[in-house]
């Protein structure tokens, strides 16, 4: 399947482009409240260090508002502001960071936002229109009777179209809600309508594991259509858990190349080697490379290279001797006792000799080694693929 991008305006989030031919840029979101501001900037360090390439702080009250220049001027990626009932922390927050991110149906009488729109203008940032399942406007709830895709579509055209009358077309769009199939049906109907580029994820998506499948589920479908240009995986767990399943679910589609991608048999009676224990391990002591290396770890020899061929470099076990082979050819026979550090070695000597950059895989690439697929035609709008059970809402105007 060839994944052809959905074609939006692009923005600037401080040095990230968002939307256009831009990769799709992965973000999380800090925990501690910004009032503890060594706290959340360790976090933030952290997260910075896995490859996060937004990074957004809840702004509940004037004291964390006040907060954000301490923050603000010891992190390296830009900062989003994320703001709810008071517009007035949005007003305060412009000034500092890269990004506002408001919700319509919490923020209040429109001249809030009409405040909130002049103060982004002044300061040149972009404003995130956030649209929740959970917080949609009452008008929308009593014509639906509950929250559903349309009135999450409707009430983002909503609030897209009143800022357009406005002359205000800064800005990036979510329509999250926890449910999977309501915020996929959601994004896709907003995204036949409106070309403003959208930050996608499914919200309070669960644990560690359960978020991650949710929103490979839900976020891989809407990639897998073209939908997306920034994500969030959002996981009950440790930020930087959610960068890793992001940039996971990016390169499992090819949308995305950084670091190393370990793939490793599913182990059965035939292993020689403890593939569970080496894939973690490996992960764990690599994850410090950004170049795009795909490394194979295979138990035993029965298939080997075969099942190894599209890695760049890997390993298969045997009776106290396995291989080591690279592009899909035997490179050498290494002790079992050595594999795993022998294959540490030839993966970060590997990283050296490419200097950081890695393969173009049907695209182009941009600095930091990450290949965008695009497609060869001009017009990179999307014709739907899925087939759904009601024609196409036109949603109002109002």
């Amino acid at each position: 399947m060839y994944i052809s991008r959905r074609k939006t305006k692009q923005i600037q989030v401080g040095s990230v482009k968002v939307g256009g031919d831009a990769p799709i840029s992965v973000q999380s979101m800090t925990i501690p409240h910004p009032r503890d501001v060594a706290g959340t900037l360790e976090q933030i360090h952290r997260l910075e260090k896995a490859g996060c390439e937004l990074i957004r702080v809840a702004v509940p009250d004037m004291e964390a508002a006040d907060a954000l220049p301490k923050i603000k001027s010891q992190m390296t990626v830009p900062l989003i502001a994320d703001i709810h009932f008071d517009h007035r922390l949005a007003l305060k927050a412009a000034k500092v960071v890269d990004c506002v991110r408001i919700n319509p149906g919490n923020i209040g009488p429109w001249w809030k936002t009409e405040e909130v729109i002049q103060a982004v203008n002044d300061y040149g940032i972009p404003l995130r229109i956030g649209v929740n399942g959970g917080s949609l406007e009452k008008h929308l709830l009593e014509k639906y009777g509950y929250p559903t895709a349309e009135a999450l579509a409707e009430s983002a055209l909503n609030a897209v179209h009143a800022l357009e009358d406005v002359g205000f077309t800064n800005m990036k769009v979510s329509l999250k809600a926890s449910d999977v199939h309501m915020a996929m049906d959601a994004y896709w109907l907003f995204a036949q309508q409106a070309n403003y580029p959208l930050h996608i994820g499914i919200t309070e998506a669960g644990t560690a594991m359960t978020g991650a499948v949710k929103s490979a589920m839900g976020l891989g479908w809407l990639l897998s259509q073209g939908i997306g240009d920034t994500l969030r995986v959002s996981l009950a767990a440790d930020p930087v858990e959610e960068v890793k399943v992001g940039f996971e679910i990016l390169k499992s589609l090819e949308l995305r190349h950084r670091g190393v991608n370990v793939i490793a048999c599913p182990t059965c009676g035939r292993v020689e080697i403890d593939v569970v224990k080496m894939a973690n391990e490996l992960e764990h002591r690599l994850g410090h490379i950004t170049t795009p290396i795909t490394v194979s770890v295979l138990g035993c020899v029965v298939n080997g290279i075969g099942e190894g061929k599209e890695a760049d470099i890997g390993i298969a076990g045997g009776q106290g001797v396995g291989i080591l082979f690279k592009k899909g050819k035997l490179y050498k026979r290494v002790p079992s006792e050595d594999l795993l550090h022998t294959l540490i070695e030839e993966v970060e000597l590997m990283a050296k000799e490419q200097g950081g950059q890695g393969p173009s895989v049907n695209g182009h690439e941009t600095p930091d080694g990450v290949s965008i697929h695009q497609s060869p035609m001009e017009d990179l709008s999307l014709s739907p693929i899925r087939s759904v059970s009601r024609e196409l809402p036109v949603l109002p105007r109002q």
